[in-house]
This record gives structure tokens, sequence and C-alpha cells, in this order.
């Protein structure tokens, strides 16, 4: 077994990229390999082959990998609800909600769970690439750190660190954050990546040598910026997403804790969507639909969504006829009211909800972690996704369901057909439930996109571009591969 891990000089530098890269290269040449992520804070999640929960872009590594996804390969998950607080994970399971300086305390604990994951890994797979989160940089952060230079040193890995020249300033953020290293991390440091490169290489040369002149690290490859390339973020939001003029406009407020905003990679893709996220302070654009998406905060977002008046902005909408469709959160928001008296995502308490459909949520302890198929009510047609989700939703909207999944229903539709709602996430990956619920709002199309075949494709296209751009084998002589 062989393990090597990929750091960053900063957040968003492309470490998830380059390990979805390297797995599915190692994949496609025969080894058993398999991600890891000590730990992720994200917001963006998926359902795991044993019940479990971690981070949305291992899950994507895992399928470079060729694997199902386990909860082993992300055993920290931290979901943010407040600036100050989150929902910790580990190995998979809902542990509770930790304040910033709790969970720092908690750490030493927190690592146990980390090295045992890896170790159990270890032993089912021949290679395991790890990914790092942040930057090991952060000084702040280094004490009882978990997540990058303090995993790598406990289990003994090479690091590679990987730097985006597309922000600029990439000899100093590589050799600033080489510096910042202890003796011993340095020396673990194999080399560098350097990621989202246009223009011509030969005008670098001068930088790449001086670099490794000066660190007496290796530069292993330039991977050059992929223009087009989609897929399932760990956090960010990709707004773009706009097509031709009189393109379908489907419109999705950018709440504060929006959850697995992955649902509308498949919308901003299809060529007659136009996808378009409204902020804080926009003007509300003209829209066929809105969805109102999933949410780690629900009464919080809820709060939110009504200070900038957009609740205001869907009555009008649907006045004039639009269609409404709410996910998983967005669904609780279009019952009358939802109740948390544990205090499960914030303060306890209730919430007026938009008061569209019939029902009321109670938030409860005790997860819901499923991957399931069904039917879309309205059209018949086969529906797939995955739920992840607290709350008991009951009231008179739900004898009109939206989905049947595995012979129980789910969601609601309005008496008028205006408003529905579910807690399934995935509802466009699968291209007929996508064209039927576009259908649903106004669209009629047969050219959704087939998400499962373009993660394929998006995959072998990171690939290529290694097999292209880096040296390989030199990295695998420096892992002792």
């Amino acid at each position: 077994m062989a393990t090597l891990m990929v750091q960053g000089c900063t957040s968003d530098a492309g470490k998830s990229t380059v390990v979805a890269a390297l797995c599915r290269w190692f994949a496609r040449r025969g080894y058993s390999v398999a991600p890891f992520k000590p730990q992720n804070m994200a917001l963006n999640s998926a359902v795991t082959v044993d019940g479990g929960e971690i981070g949305r872009s291992t899950a994507l590594q895992a399928l470079a990998c060729g694997v199902a996804p386990h909860s082993d390969m992300n055993p920290v998950l931290l979901k943010p609800q407040t600036d100050m607080g989150a929902q910790v994970i580990i190995r998979g399971k809902v542990l509770g909600n930790m304040q910033a300086l709790d969970y720092h305390a908690y750490k030493n604990t927190a690592s146990e769970a980390v090295l045992a994951a890896w170790q159990d890994l270890s032993s089912r797979f021949d290679v395991i690439i790890a990914e790092g989160a942040g930057s090991p940089a952060e000084i702040n952060l280094r004490d009882n750190d978990i997540a990058n230079m303090g995993f790598a040193e406990r289990v003994d890995c090479p690091v590679i660190v990987v730097a985006d020249i597309d922000r600029g300033g990439v000899f100093a953020h590589l050799t600033g954050t080489l510096n910042l290293l202890s003796e011993s991390e340095q020396k673990r440091t194999l080399g560098f990546v350097i990621n989202r490169f246009r223009g011509d290489l030969s005008l670098l040369q001068g930088g790449l040598d001086w670099l490794e002149e000066r660190t007496g690290k290796p530069v292993f490859g330039v991977l050059p910026y992929l223009h087009g390339l989609t897929l399932d973020a760990e956090d960010a939001v990709d707004e773009q997403g706009a097509h031709d003029v009189g393109a379908f406009n489907v419109v999705v407020p950018l709440l504060p804790r929006m959850s697995n905003h992955n649902d509308f990679d498949p919308l901003r893709l299809h060529p007659q969507v136009n996808l378009q996220f409204v902020k804080m302070g926009e003007a509300w654009p003209s829209a066929d639909l809105i969805i109102l998406p999933g949410s780690k905060a629900t009464r919080a977002d809820l709060a939110f969504l009504r200070q900038q008046g957009w609740d205001k902005q869907i009555e009008k909408h649907l006045r004039y006829g639009g269609k409404v469709l709410g996910i998983c959160g967005g669904f609780q928001m279009l019952g009358e009211r939802i109740d948390d008296p544990e205090g499960l995502e914030s303060d306890a308490g209730s919430s007026a909800g938009l008061g569209w459909l019939s029902m009321t949520t109670r938030l409860i302890s005790g997860k819901q972690l499923r991957n399931v198929e069904g039917r879309f009510v309205a059209a018949d047609t086969l529906i797939r996704g995955y739920e992840i989700h607290n709350g008991l939703t009951q009231g008179e909207a739900l004898k009109h369901p939206m989905l049947v999944l595995e012979g129980r229903d789910d969601g609601a539709m309005s008496e008028d057909g205006r408003v529905m709602g579910c807690y399934l996430h995935g509802l466009f990956d699968v291209p007929d439930s996508c064209n039927a619920i576009l259908e649903w709002a106004g669209l009629k199309s047969q050219r959704s996109v087939d998400y499962a075949i373009h993660r394929e494709q998006q995959l072998d296209r990171l690939a290529d571009m290694l097999e292209e751009h880096l040296d390989m084998t030199r990295l695998k002589q420096c892992m002792g591969s």
C-alpha cells in the first residue's frame, strides 16, 4: 500500500481535481485505489455504500477510482450551520453540533477516527490518494492539525503541493508555503504541481527553473486550464450557466447555508436552460421556474430569504402563473411551519413557512441517509437520487405526492400543480426525469444531459491531461512505487 497526499497553497487551488485525476489515472492502470480526505468542511455531501455521509468531492473521487463511496474515505466532515459552529460527522455518522473552539479541543479524539479510517482503507487498497484541506501553511491551525501535514506526519506519507497560477503569485505561493513548513514537513514534500496554466509554456520555463533551483524540489508538471470542465463542486458555487437569449430561465436564491447545490449542475449544462443564482442585493431576474435549494440551516435561511424580500418576488411569480420547486430544506420552506424543538440546526424554536403547501415539518434527531430510486408521479418517469435530511413532514399536501420511492410516497404537489417539492437530491441527473420536471415547469425538451455519463467523460479527460502534462513516472518513483 502506498499513500500520496495532495495539499494546496490555498483553498480552491485544485486539490480535489488533481486527486480525482490521479485516482482515475491509477485505476485505469489496474491499481486498486481509493481517495481519502481526513477532514473536510463542506455543505455538499453524498450518501455512502455503508449508509454514512461524506463530502461530495470525495464521492466523486471514489467514482474516479471505480469504487463505491465509503465513509472511511472522509472520516471527518464539518457542515457549517453558523459562522462559528458546524455539525460534526465522524466516519459517516452525526456526532453533534460544535462551536469552533469546542471542535478544536476535540481534534485529538477526531485524529484517532482519522487514523482508524486510513488504516482500514490501507488494508483494502493498493494506493490511497489523500487530499488536504485549505493550506498546510495556516499557522493558526497547525496545533492538533489532522487535515494536512499533521496527518502526513502521523502516517509518514509523501506530499505534493498544488498552486493555482490563474490566481497570480504562483511562485510566492509555493516558496512561501514551503518556507512555513517544519524541517520534517519540507523533507516529505516531494515537489510541486502548477495548475490552470494558459499561454505559452516556454514563457514560464525560467520561473520553473528558478523554483527548482531555489527549493531543491521538482515541478512534476504544469496542468493546463481546462475550459468547460464541470464536476461536482466541493463547496463553491459555480455561477456560470447562461445560454442563448430566449432560454428557459431557472432562478435559484443563493442562501447562506445552501447545501448540495450540485443538484443544479445538469441544468447548468442544459443547452436550453439559463440557470441563475440570485445574490443578496441583486435585482430579481425574470424566471420561468424558481427552485428553493437544500439548506443546512433551514429556518435561518428562510429568515434570510424574507429579509431580502424574495418571498414577495416568489409570490408575484406564482400569481403570474410561474412554477416553484423545493428540494429538501427548500421543500420544508414551502409548508406552513418548521419546528426545531431540539435546536438541531440553530436555536430551538419555530418559524412560519411560506405557506404554499398545506404541511408542517418537525426537525428530529436521526438523519435520513439513503440512495434511492422511484417514479416522478406527474409523468410516471424513472427518478434516482439520494436523501440527506432531518425532519418529519406531515399534512394534507402529502396526499398528492411528487414522488414514489421504493414503495413509499415522498414530497407533495399543490392542487393547482404550480408548487411542488420533495426530499430527494439529484432530481435532474437522469435525463428522463430532468425532461419531465422541466416539461412540468413549461419547457418541452429532450436535450437533458445524462450527468452520470458526463461525469465519466470529465474524469477521463482529467486522466488524459495527467498523462500528457504530469511526469507520472518520476512521481511514482518519488512515491517509492
